[in-house]
């Protein structure tokens, strides 16, 4: 679905960074910050695939320009390698949108950043999202499963300071709860700057845009965009921006409203809505949109609470919450931009 939000940031667990941290290794095992070693290689011996040389007593040497730390050494995700420790010329660094989920979506600027990227890196789900004619044209394709957001972004700037032009993927957008302005901070605490690595943002379409599309015309009017996700902001944070969202007139895109983790989050968010708005306000729901399992509903708003316990409100789902004005015609959900107030028709 087009969410921009990176799913895998919710899991139970943070992966370890290891990616540039300079370190002596006498562990045999290989090295997780750059390309996986060749399966069928039985002795594990993958050389550095950045340009960069890494000292390790280990076969395995390090792919990502600099030697790492085995997950042992290390318990928290952790900046390693700095720009300075880069002997060759920095490459470029896109972070590319990847829209709603399906091809159609992508935008021809993105699939030219694709194609022209010597190396992608990417959540394993958005990795899968890339049609295969792209895929198949990179020298290499990178992917973490879920968490792991900081080492598999430092994993594409170490890339890009290592000489190798390269793209970070998200679906949706990158400025919409997505990586580029953590690939600007890991830039920046590496000592690096956006310009030497030539960095670029290539917009996609973002998750509420996509999924209003599906509802009608839920957000031509002021719209905000709220995560319920507390992975990396405190609920009561979340809490206030609800109750200042809610009691004025805006639609509301409701992102990663739901994890086995974040019942309670939803459960507060319904109630908070609730507490400003009419029972009876428009709801859209829009679970994987683009997707093959895509699913649309039109709800009202005292009816949502109940659909947190369906299999429609999830990760991949974002909700669409009118404001006092929008209504439903003829399975349109509609939200007037002011027209009727100022032209007869």
């Amino acid at each position: 679905m087009s969410t921009d939000s990176n799913a895998d940031t919710d899991a139970d667990d943070e992966s370890t960074s290891n990616c540039g941290s300079s370190a002596n290794r006498g562990s045999s095992s290989a090295a997780n910050c750059g390309g996986a070693s060749d399966p069928n290689d039985d002795a594990n011996e993958s050389s550095s695939k950045c340009g960069a040389s890494s000292s390790s007593s280990s076969p395995s040497s390090s792919t990502c320009g600099a030697s790492s730390a085995s997950k042992s050494e290390s318990v928290d995700e952790k900046v390693g390698a700095t720009a300075d420790e880069f002997e060759a010329d920095p490459g470029q660094l896109i972070a590319v949108g990847l829209g709603p989920g399906h091809p159609e979506g992508m935008t021809d600027r993105a699939k030219t950043a694709l194609l022209e990227a010597e190396h992608i890196v990417g959540y394993t789900t958005y990795i899968d999202l890339i049609p295969d004619e792209i895929t198949e044209s990179a020298d290499e394709l990178y992917d973490t499963p879920m968490c792991g957001e900081v080492s598999r972004t430092e994993e594409a700037i170490d890339r890009t300071l290592a000489g190798n032009d390269v793209a970070i993927v998200g679906s949706g957008d990158p400025n919409v709860y997505a990586l580029a302005g953590l690939a600007l901070e890991i830039l920046e605490s590496k000592g690096a700057t956006a310009s030497m690595v030539d960095f670029e943002v290539v917009p996609g379409v973002p998750a509420a845009q996509s999924c209003g599309a599906r509802l009608g015309a839920p957000l031509v009017n002021d719209t905000v965009s709220i995560s319920l996700s507390d992975h990396l902001v405190p609920m009561p944070e979340i809490e206030s921006r609800l109750h200042a969202a809610a009691k004025e007139s805006f639609t509301i895109a409701i992102y990663n409203p739901w994890s086995r983790k974040r019942r309670d989050n939803f459960e507060k968010c319904c109630e908070i809505l609730l507490a400003h708005r009419d029972p009876d306000t428009p709801v859209g729901i829009v679970h994987g949109a683009g997707r093959e399992d895509e699913r649309v509903l039109l709800t009202e708003l005292s009816e949502l609470e109940a659909l947190g316990e369906d299999e429609i409100v999830d990760m991949t789902t974002t909700i669409i919450v009118g404001n006092e004005e929008t209504y439903v015609w003829d399975d349109r959900m509609v939200t007037p931009r002011g027209y009727e107030t100022k032209y007869d028709y």
